[in-house]
């Protein structure tokens, strides 16, 4: 799994740019594009005026707002001459995230504050798809991007949205409130999410998206670049419980799976995350693991400790658990470090009960 992005760009450009080549001669102003309140006009110079955005941000590497510019189309440009500027800005787009390193993030507000180059590539081929869709209803003609390019954007941005394997297409336009899916209430609100990152002194937590989380379960490495001996087969097993969660429609990202990425050289160490989302008690388990050529140097205590008091702080969380082997003792140092002690009984018969955990694993807990 290497891809940035930028091919995806340029496939949903060239996609749009022919749907609207085609429409040379319609009345591009006066009718509305879809259930848009622009005209289709307006809404071709946004498709535009969003990919040179995200460029503009990525390239700046914008941080706390936006780049405070935006493009201004010579007056008298005509609809052709639209279709130009969307197929440079999305050049552009496209460059720039196959430019740009993989650690990087630029500001985005939603709902995160930051987006790294996959992101951005994500929400521009997004904002592709769906306007050039929007244009097309409002015209009166059909379009239908390909179905790879949509299962594209789901996997990366729409995390939280059930897939529908044969439907990409159909759930792509449902999740943005565009259309319906038979057994799903319609959607009124919407936002995308591109992953929660949570900083430490040594150690970038990057959430795991299920693109990422699919590649890892099938051997690959998630996009990442590892340690030598990493991943570790922990790290593979609970990327196919993320795999597994955004398949039935469970995956919640902030309660996912996160790499840990040594910021000294980018390189990915091990992994941390949940085990699902806070019980009805606001219970949740933690696990962790290290790629062994990693081991010994506090990387696991560090983790643990940013990832606790992120969630902690979170009103549903009262009690953050973790289950160990009783054999594990370089494993209960750290859970002890990071200030978790051995669970109270009512603690560990709920934990046992709700996940169905061995006897022979030792429990620790750590209250809000």
């Amino acid at each position: 799994m290497t891809d940035t992005g930028g091919d995806q760009v340029e496939e949903a450009v060239a996609s749009c740019a022919a749907l609207l080549r085609a429409a040379a001669g319609h009345d591009w102003d006066g009718a509305r594009a879809g259930r848009l309140e622009w005209s289709c006009r307006r809404t071709a110079e946004h498709i535009a005026d969003d990919l040179i955005a995200y460029a503009g941000r990525l390239a700046a590497r914008a941080t706390t707002a936006y780049v405070p510019f935006q493009i201004k189309l010579d007056e008298g440009t005509g609809d052709a001459g639209v279709v130009d500027v969307i197929e440079a800005a999305g050049r552009l787009l496209s460059a720039t995230v196959r430019t740009t390193p993989r650690e990087v993030r630029a500001f985005h507000p939603y709902p995160f504050r930051s987006a790294n180059r996959v992101g951005f590539a994500a929400m521009g081929v997004a904002e592709v798809l769906l306007h050039t869709h929007d244009i097309a209803e409002g015209l009166g003609l059909p379009y239908e991007p390909p179905a790879e390019l949509c299962s594209w954007v789901l996997t990366r941005i729409f995390p939280h949205v059930r897939p529908e394997p044969d439907a990409p297409w159909s759930t792509l336009l449902w999740a943005t409130g565009r259309g319906d899916l038979p057994g799903r209430e319609p959607v009124t609100e919407w936002r995308w999410n591109n992953n929660l990152v949570i900083g430490t002194g040594r150690l970038t937590l990057e959430g795991v998206t299920p693109a990422a989380a699919a590649d890892l379960r099938a051997g690959g490495t998630g996009g990442f670049e590892w340690i030598e001996g990493g991943p570790f087969e922990g790290t593979r097993d609970a990327a196919g419980m993320v795999a597994s969660s955004y398949e039935k429609g469970l995956h919640r990202p902030e309660w996912g799976m996160f790499v840990l990425v040594r910021r000294e050289d980018g390189l990915a160490v091990g992994a941390i995350g949940f085990h699902g989302v806070p019980d009805e008690e606001g219970r949740a388990e933690v696990g962790y693991d290290l790629a062994e050529n990693a081991r010994g140097r506090g990387y696991a205590t560090e983790a643990l400790c940013a990832l606790a008091e992120t969630a902690l702080a979170r009103d549903d969380v009262k009690l953050l658990f973790a289950a160990i082997e009783r054999e594990n003792a370089p494993s209960q140092r750290v859970i002890a470090r990071a200030g978790f002690t051995r669970a109270s009984e009512d603690v560990e018969q709920a934990a046992r009960e709700l996940h169905g955990l061995e006897e022979s694993l030792r429990l620790y807990s750590r209250e809000a």
